[in-house]
């Protein structure tokens, strides 16, 4: 086998080569538009800009332990090459199971909204099709982009998020400078007793779960450590930018939400704003989209209505990417077929996108064939499996940092011990949050209860239960596939820089 068709090719990236396909899996623009007015109306209100700060500052503490793994490995399988390396082989190869449910899930995720952004979008030019046409034509396009040289899609990926985020900034610094209908209260937004007020089995913990869950893929970065031009010094700088702007785009433009709609009168706005016929967030996006109308111009809007289609392909391609080069590296590691473990000239890992692409087009059709709703169901099905997926295996990243530097000697403290068990703790805190409100986030919520309510916390529907154990299940099958398998799986920590 030639190194062309079993590595990848080195070199292909850079630092904001990297950003660019982190910053454009979280899609800030999809969640301004879908995941804030939520976490506005039903969290703590205008503390919500607080609330994605929050977050964002636990996650540069997971990033330090994170930054400082990916000194001593840089292997595509990220996250379960780091467990592996601090927990050893079992459990490695079990987070790599749950790490692959969540990023196929939050990809499937992405396809239904697409089908259906798409759908409503392109109706209003007089072309009807089915959300699941629309989802598979972007599923093709993300194949044949995907099986391309990766600085091509990093290149698409950047153009993309560029103009994205210049319509983000342009609306709300529009907002600030012209002023709302009251007078900016910065501190009403930031200070710690209104971002946690109502505690975490309320309001906050409603926040701070729809601000963990916009985070997802940020920790992507190591995954591309192997075709980065120095994985040392770029992937943890990577991390610590992708986190950053992430952080301060969530935090920004909502603060300028609020200030366009009023701290007192907020919950109202994001009422009228957002509602179809009386009903409450029928149309979320619309609460951006009127406030750029109204502060920026019309034309804007439609800007942002494309933009918004052009974000979530950018997801697309940003996860399908990372699925990839998970089951590239997991194939390298005995744990997948091993026909995974190939890439093709461009140096991308050609068979296991294509099999990531086939997969994702059974489950669409899946859904079409039930008649399934790509939001309600699709979407919120599988992007809550992802971020319990995802928070999981962060947490056991964390410790594997603890117990991986603790028998060397002349470590820096807060990088090797302080700051990653803080991360467990925090993380453990998120983690507990996105469970105790599955039901608000994935909508499986038990007969007859109301999931927006404090006391509706852990009560879900059977399939609700289903679901939020399934990236437990999927790393149970994965310890029993690495303690039963002969093989040592070496390549599954092995530092490939």
């Amino acid at each position: 086998m030639t190194e062309q068709s079993s590595m990848l090719r080195k070199g292909r990236l850079g630092v904001f080569g990297i950003v660019f396909f982190v910053v454009a899996a979280s899609a800030p623009l999809v969640g301004m538009t879908g995941a804030v007015p939520v976490a506005m109306l039903l969290g703590n209100g205008a503390a919500t800009p607080g609330a994605y700060l929050a977050a964002g500052i636990a996650l540069l503490i997971f990033s330090v332990g994170y930054a400082a793994m990916s000194q001593h490995v840089t292997n595509a399988g990220a996250f379960f090459a780091f467990v592996g390396k601090g927990l050893g082989g079992k459990a490695g190869v079990a987070s790599s199971y749950a790490s692959l449910l969540g990023y196929i899930a939050i990809q499937l995720a992405i396809y239904g909204f697409f089908g259906l952004v798409m759908n409503l979008t392109m109706s209003d030019y007089g072309l009807t099709l089915a959300w699941y046409v629309w989802a598979l034509i972007g599923l093709v396009l993300t194949t044949v982009l995907s099986v391309l040289s990766v600085d091509i899609g990093a290149k698409i990926l950047g153009t993309l998020l560029v103009v994205e985020i210049l319509a983000l900034l342009i609306t709300a610094l529009a907002i600030l400078f012209k002023g709302g209908p009251e007078s900016m209260n910065l501190w009403g937004s930031f200070d710690p007793s209104a971002v946690f007020a109502g505690g975490f089995s309320g309001p906050a913990g409603i926040a701070l779960a729809f601000a963990f869950a916009s985070f997802i893929g940020f920790e992507a970065t190591a995954i591309y450590g192997e075709e980065s031009q120095n994985p040392k010094r770029d992937v943890p700088r990577a991390t610590y930018f992708s986190i950053i702007a992430i952080s301060a785009i969530f935090a920004i433009v909502s603060f300028a939400m609020v200030v366009g709609m009023g701290n007192s009168k907020l919950m109202d706005e994001v009422v009228a704003r957002s509602a179809i016929d009386g009903a409450p967030l029928a149309d979320p996006a619309n609460v951006l989209f009127s406030l750029a109308n109204e502060y920026v111009g019309s034309g804007i809007v439609d800007l942002m209505k494309i933009l918004v289609l052009t974000s979530l392909f950018a997801g697309l391609l940003a996860f399908q990417n990372a699925v990839g080069r998970y089951l590239f590296a997991m194939g390298r590691a005995g744990v997948m077929p091993s026909m995974f473990a190939r890439t093709n000239k461009s140096g991308a890992p050609q068979n296991a996108s294509m099999v990531t692409s086939i997969f994702a087009a059974g489950i669409i059709i899946i859904f079409a064939v039930g008649d399934l709703d790509p939001f309600t169901k699709l979407f919120s099905w599988m992007s809550g499996i992802a971020v319990i997926s995802i928070g999981a295996v962060e947490i056991l990243v964390s410790i594997a940092v603890i117990k991986f530097f603790s028998t060397m000697s002349n470590q820096n403290i807060w990088k090797t011990k302080v700051a990653p068990i803080a991360s467990v703790v925090l993380l453990g805190g998120g983690l507990y949050l996105l469970m105790a409100r599955f039901n608000l986030l994935a909508g499986t919520v038990s007969a007859g209860v109301d999931p927006s309510l404090p006391e509706s916390a852990w009560k879900l529907s059977t399939l609700g239960w289903t679901l939020i154990l399934l990236p437990f299940i999927a790393m149970a099958c994965g310890y029993i596939v690495a303690t039963f398998s002969k093989e040592k799986h070496e390549p599954l920590t092995q530092d490939f820089s």
